[in-house]
């Protein structure tokens, strides 16, 4: 069992990540976590939910006269799952680069809305910043560029050296990764090339999920993948789920229609429809 302790600005967190034990807290400062009345009330007049909203997204390449989105508009709330689907060329890709901030919308706006449980908008609409957003392109063992397994996921670390605090912090980050996509039987010093299909994507996916994004979206996750891969890597979508907001553009309509909570047809020219899956 491994185990250490966090500072929490006035606050000590013990964290124990036993598998067979449930996790110890001590806090130093039980005050400012009393349950009284006025917490809780103040609890219910806070959000619910939040929402990444895409609203009236063109975009038309530099230089050029012909949009390859047009008017794109969809909303996903936090914990679910979206599908799209759709011919190729028709600007599935381009609309994921774009939320997560690889390019700009021509026109329009992406941005995230939070709701009270009555459904209202809660404060102003905020910009989806792109560190919210974790991008898992087709054929992600393409990009891998480390010698091994742990260089691969903290390659986007930040380099400056720091305290107690932010070594368990990353630590602490890194291991949750790794547990939530079934890489902890893996060593870290193997070659990320000498895994299989299905545990390069598993570490693609252990990659973005280091970074804690609020919205993962995937670009056809099944894809090169045999059965057993495809079966482990849906599985593994299903449980993130639960976690995160989970975009997914795929053709693999069969293995992920029963996971979709939304689904959306995007049809040459750009124009998104929404569209449910009875598969």
């Amino acid at each position: 069992m491994t185990s250490f302790w966090i500072p929490l600005s006035s606050s000590s967190v013990f964290v124990s990540n036993s598998t067979t034990k449930t996790s110890s807290i001590a806090l130093s400062s039980p005050s400012r976590f009393s349950l009284n009345s006025e917490n809780l009330r103040v609890r219910r007049i806070a959000c619910d939910y939040s929402s990444v909203e895409i609203k009236d997204v063109s975009y038309r390449p530099p230089g050029t006269k012909i949009d390859l989105l047009n008017r794109v508009s969809f909303s996903l709330p936090e914990r679910s799952f979206g599908l799209i689907f759709g011919r190729s060329g028709s600007g599935k890709t381009t609309l994921l680069q774009l939320i997560a901030g690889l390019s700009k919308p021509t026109s329009g706006s992406i941005y995230i809305q939070k709701y009270n449980d009555d459904g209202r908008p809660y404060n102003s609409p905020e910009l989806l910043h792109p560190g919210k957003v974790g991008i898992v392109f087709q054929f992600p063992e393409r990009y891998f560029v480390a010698d091994n397994v742990l260089d691969e996921i903290v390659f986007g670390w930040p380099r400056q050296r720091g305290g107690l605090q932010l070594r368990e912090l990353l630590a602490s980050r890194l291991h949750k990764a790794m547990t939530s996509v079934g890489l902890t039987g893996i060593s870290l010093d193997k070659d990320p090339q000498s895994l299989s299909g299905g545990y390069k994507r598993r570490l693609a996916l252990a990659i973005q999920l280091v970074q804690t994004p609020d919205l993962l979206i995937l670009d056809e996750p099944l894809a090169g993948l045999d059965w057993k891969a495809r079966a482990d890597v849906v599985k593994l979508l299903k449980d993130l789920k639960k976690e995160l907001s989970l975009l997914v553009v795929s053709h693999d309509l069969k293995e992920l229609a029963p996971l979709a909570d939304q689904s959306w047809r995007m049809e040459m020219g750009g124009v998104l429809r929404s569209e449910s899956l009875h598969i």
